[in-house]
């Protein structure tokens, strides 16, 4: 993971947003007003608010993985209307960091729909400065109040990193990338140990990632003054149960 320090990050970060406010109008949920004569009223397309606190976030999530596991499910802001209401801004209530396992679709694991969630997919969750960035992106823009890093059972991203760095042979083209993004949570899975190496860094990569993501220069107020909570998951592939790691806010 980067854990490189970038003296002029801050500065840079400011420009960014500045000009991400006019290039990313169409993604923001500072754009446009849509008009009058199209959207619908939010009653009809959404008729739960937003979540203002980072506890009733993660309830919602927490709810939505319950009728995922018993199929009772909801299918929530998928139709027409909601595809409406959110054509010209969208405030999300959630930010997921995910796999790009075909499995762990999180707008489906957490019974969710069109403009709930921020969603950024890499393998095994490793992360970089772009990731890094995109997973910033809604609480440091429309003051989403949730971050959930989600690692799940079986990952093959994981596997094959784990087999790559303990061999001592690089993966082919930029899959190594991901192997190098990956290596703490081996070094921390081979001294925590357990009867599944690989399981262990699966959920090592899920805790070291959402600590550096809590602490890092530019959520860390967020996380201190109580808007911003960062979760650590983890999916079972066996159950469709999501167990919390760490991070649940209270």
């Amino acid at each position: 993971m980067d854990r490189t320090a970038h003296p002029d990050r801050r500065a840079l970060l400011t420009g960014g947003l500045a000009v991400a406010t006019v290039a990313l109008a169409g993604c923001s949920s500072t754009s446009a007003t849509p008009s009058t004569n199209s959207a619908p009223s939010a009653s009809s397309a959404s008729p739960e608010a937003r979540p203002a606190t980072p506890a009733a976030a993660f309830a919602r999530l927490m709810d939505g993985n319950k009728r995922w596991v018993s199929g009772d499910l909801q299918h929530p802001d998928r139709d027409p209307d909601r595809r409406q209401l959110v054509a010209q801004t969208q405030e999300p209530f959630g930010s997921i960091l995910a796999c790009i396992d075909s499995r762990v679709p999180p707008e489906l694991l957490f019974d969710t729909g069109l403009g709930d969630l921020y969603v950024m997919r890499t393998g095994g969750e490793a992360v970089g400065p772009v990731v890094t960035g995109s997973v910033e992106y809604g609480p440091m823009t429309s003051g989403t109040p949730l971050i959930v890093v989600l690692g799940h059972q079986r990952c093959g991203a994981i596997e094959a990193a784990y087999k790559s760095i303990r061999d001592g042979k690089p993966l082919p083209g930029n899959l190594e990338a991901i192997a190098k993004a990956l290596r703490p949570a081996y070094e921390l899975a081979v001294r925590e140990g357990g009867a599944d190496p690989v399981e262990t860094m699966a959920r090592a990569q899920v805790r070291l990632t959402a600590a550096d993501l809590r602490s890092n220069q530019d959520l860390a107020p967020l996380v201190a003054k109580g808007a911003l909570a960062v979760v650590g998951a983890y999916y079972s592939l066996d159950t469709g149960k999501v167990e919390v790691l760490a991070g649940a806010p209270s």
